[in-house]
C-alpha cells in the first residue's frame, strides 16, 4: 500500500486548505485513515481519523470544529478540509492507513498505523 498526500501550501491566517490522501495498491475501504502533523521541533501529533466505513470520525481538541475528515472510497482518496487556519497549524501533514486499528483517541495517540504517506507542508502566515 502506498499513500500520497497533497494539497499543502501557504495560506494566510483564517484561510482554508483541503488536503488529499490517495491510496494505491489496495482498496481504501479496507483501511482506517488517520491524519497527523508534525511541527518543527515537536512530536508528531494525531489530529483526526475515520473508520473504514466512514461512520466514525474523531478529532483532537486542537482541530475540532475547524477540520473535517472525509473519504471517497470509490476514488480511493481521503481528505482533510482545514478551515480557520492559524499559525499554530503550520506543520508537515501526513496521512496514514491501517487495516486493523479502530479510529479513536488510542489510534491517534499510539500512531500505530501500518502505512504512511510522505507528508505535505502547510504554512499559515499571520
Amino acid at each position: 500500500v502506498q499513500l500520497q498526500a497533497s494539497g499543502g501550501g501557504l495560506v494566510q491566517a483564517g484561510g482554508s486548505l483541503r488536503l488529499s490522501c490517495g491510496l494505491s495498491g489496495n482498496t481504501l475501504n479496507y483501511y482506517t485513515i488517520g491524519w497527523f502533523r508534525q511541527a518543527q521541533g515537536k512530536e508528531r501529533e494525531g489530529i483526526s481519523c475515520m473508520s473504514r466505513s466512514g461512520d466514525t470520525s474523531y478529532y483532537s481538541d486542537s482541530v475540532k470544529g475547524r477540520f473535517t475528515i472525509s473519504r471517497d472510497n470509490a476514488a480511493n482518496t481521503a481528505y482533510l478540509q482545514m478551515n480557520n487556519l492559524n499559525p499554530e497549524d503550520t506543520a508537515i501533514y501526513y496521512c496514514a492507513a491501517d487495516p486493523h486499528i479502530t479510529c479513536g483517541n488510542y489510534a491517534l495517540m499510539s500512531r500505530r498505523f501500518a502505512s504512511w504517506g510522505q507528508g505535505t507542508q502547510v504554512t499559515v502566515s499571520s
